[in-house]
């Protein structure tokens, strides 16, 4: 894993809050099964116990140092690793805290399956390339390259319904200790 992947700038733009978001809390989960890196489908609408579903734009891949030009200009858009990081090195306090955790992006899962092992997560990672969960719950997203990407939020879940959301995410690699912060002062 390359040291720039996890190193973030000092100068990283602050995504503001577009209010893109607002509408999610409350909101049930559309019955959509989405493939998941640990095999096989993730019904959504299904998830009984409380869920964190953290959503990012793309991860990077160590050989390729930037996705393309202005990629660290644009708000919210780098950290996705150190964030992913973050919530593989809180998954056990996540998971003590009452909560189940995946990660979300419009990649594919085969591009995911080999973020998942590099990174070594202990969670899977949902893949919503065909964009169906972001359009059907209008999902804040942005274009770069020809790429409809989803703009980084967390949603937290409970039996189906959308209890809470973080809109902007900001720092990246801090936001796993916001979102355990969340859950101990909002126990189940």
């Amino acid at each position: 894993m390359a040291s720039s992947h996890m190193q973030l700038p000092d100068d990283l733009p602050v995504p503001e809050d577009d209010g893109a978001a607002a509408h999610l809390p409350g909101v049930s989960l559309p019955d959509i099964a989405l493939p998941a890196t640990s095999g096989g489908p993730v019904e959504l609408a299904s998830l009984a116990a409380r869920t964190v579903i953290y959503a990012y734009p793309r991860t990077g891949v160590p050989e390729e140092p930037k996705f393309f030009e202005g990629w660290e200009q644009i708000p919210g858009a780098r950290g996705c690793t150190p964030e992913s990081c973050a919530f593989r090195d809180h998954h056990g306090e996540l998971q003590g805290a009452g909560a189940g955790v995946f990660g979300l992006s419009t990649q594919d899962t085969g591009f995911q399956r080999a973020a998942a092992e590099r990174l070594h997560l202990p969670f899977a990672l949902l893949s919503d390339d065909r964009l169906e969960l972001t359009r059907a719950l209008k999902l804040p997203t942005f274009e770069v390259n020809g790429l409809t990407l989803m703009k980084r939020l967390t949603m937290v879940v409970r039996a189906g319904v959308i209890e809470h959301v973080f809109y902007p995410v900001f720092p990246p690699d801090r936001h796993a200790e916001q979102v355990l912060d969340w859950l101990k002062a909002n126990p189940v």
